[in-house]
């Protein structure tokens, strides 16, 4: 199955399908795809007539066929603790609370593994969405905002981080500069401090008070990144702050076609590493 952390939004689902479609013509194998929470609770008439799937829902409807075995793609950027710690936590749940001792899930690494610094393919991605936002603007001259949601986990900030820099090598720097990242929130207290600047506040700062692009990264399009999103209200309100300031927004990165390349890799090593229960946390890559 490929795993997004899930949302009520169908485009978040419809995205996923794509996703899953795209790769189980790569892999000869039929992917599902499936989201930890939430979305299971959209209407039907909303997806199209098909039900969609969330993680435990699934699995327990997956269990009457006979299947025991799950391999899980995670659609996340980096170790976040949504399949980090609450999937291995869930399934051990479902084993237990269903006398389901067979049961058995693997998970592969994340998206991005931050130890290989030869892989530059999701900062090509966002070069890629980025060159074709400010051609489609006529941008000559913008500074870039690289936006994730923002993590409790700073192994996940890290990441945020690591794209950062290798964006900023891979772009024309006469037409880019600066290039910073970004959250678009973080909880309360200086432990969380690592996830600033914020969007919020990085808009109208020095180097951005005039056209910026807001690079997102986000896969999928939601109640953050979506259209009328969280995003969008805050290069609204920050547009309203700041004379002069011109915010754009990046395409997604679960829509262009070179992620799907990193997926099949991923795929293929979820079926690799041992089963992962919430006491091992047995993830491989991370």
């Amino acid at each position: 199955m490929i795993t997004d952390n899930g949302s009520y939004r169908p485009d978040a689902t419809f995205s996923l399908r794509r996703i899953a479609a795209a790769m189980t013509e790569r892999v000869n194998h039929k992917v599902h795809p499936v989201s930890l929470m939430h979305s299971h609770k959209i209407a039907d008439v909303k997806t199209g007539g098909i039900p969609a799937d969330s993680f435990e829902p699934f699995v327990l409807r997956m269990r009457k066929e006979g299947v025991h075995k799950f391999a899980v793609t995670p659609l996340f950027f980096g170790p976040s603790a949504a399949f980090a710690e609450y999937l291995p936590q869930r399934a051990d749940a479902i084993r237990e609370e269903h006398q389901w001792p067979e049961l058995e899930v693997t998970i592969a690494p994340s998206v991005v593994n931050t130890a290989d610094t030869d892989d530059t393919r999701i900062a090509e991605i966002l070069r890629d969405n980025l060159v074709a936002k400010a051609d489609a603007e006529g941008l000559e001259h913008a500074a870039v905002a690289l936006c994730d949601h923002g993590a409790p986990r700073i192994k996940v900030t890290e990441v945020r981080n690591f794209l950062a820099e290798q964006l900023s090598k891979l772009v024309d720097t006469n037409r880019f500069h600066p290039v910073t990242a970004c959250s678009m929130e973080r909880r309360e207290g200086e432990e969380y401090a690592y996830n600033e600047p914020l969007l919020e506040n990085l808009v109208g700062s020095p180097g951005f008070t005039e056209n910026v692009i807001i690079s997102l990264l986000f896969f999928q399009p939601g109640r953050h990144a979506g259209a009328g999103g969280d995003i969008a209200e805050i290069c609204e309100k920050a547009e309203e702050e700041t004379s002069g300031a011109k915010t754009f927004m990046t395409d997604l990165v679960g829509s262009h076609p070179k992620l799907i390349d990193i997926l099949v890799e991923r795929f293929a090593q979820s079926y690799t590493g041992p089963p992962v229960s919430w006491e091992t946390q047995a993830l491989p890559g991370h």
